[in-house]
């Protein structure tokens, strides 16, 4: 059995499932769920529709070109069942799929750096535009602080005073 892909969305189609369109030139088209055949239905493009495969290709959000697409091409020439080759071949896979995963997160890690810089460029100029609405919350911030820091302060010279009594009164009893 094969896992075919969806002609639309580029998802897996597992057998049994989702719908095979056979048109007239006998172009099979294969969908994964009816979601998927109603928009081929519908003539819309995947490249434009946001949550297909295509249009995270088409706008820089997945790579589209790696060598380990070279892979996942389909192969029709039968191939005579050999044990140790299906090892080596499964063994082979695991290890495309291993490199594929660890390039799309180099990939993703990448485009998310600049995100990075981009969105707290964001946050600072949506600060500046609406400052008159923190400033209030700044200068209670501050006091609060401010009353925090002495509390801390009062506490700790109480316990320093508390000391000096406890050695005050130490002594006292060492000289009884």
């Amino acid at each position: 059995m094969r896992i075919e892909k969806c002609y639309f969305c580029s998802a897996p189609c597992y057998p049994g499932h989702g719908v095979l369109f056979v048109r007239n030139d006998s172009k099979q088209f294969r969908f994964c769920r009816s979601k998927c055949h109603r928009a081929f239905n519908k003539k819309r493009n995947p490249r434009k529709v946001a949550w297909t495969k295509a249009f995270r290709k088409t706008r820089g959000k997945e790579m589209a070109v790696d060598s380990t697409f070279e892979f996942e091409k389909r192969r029709n020439r039968p191939v005579k069942y050999d044990r140790d080759l299906m090892g080596k071949t499964i063994l082979a896979m695991q290890r495309v799929q291993e490199i594929k995963n660890k390039r799309e997160e180099r990939f993703h890690a990448n485009r998310m750096k600049d995100a990075k810089a981009e969105k707290k460029q964001q946050a600072r100029v949506e600060i500046e535009k609406s400052i008159e609405i923190l400033v209030p919350a700044v200068a209670k911030r501050e006091e609060v602080m401010r009353t925090v820091v002495d509390k801390a302060r009062e506490r700790i010279a109480a316990r320093k005073r508390q000391r000096g009594q406890k050695i005050a009164t130490g002594e006292q009893m060492d000289e009884n």
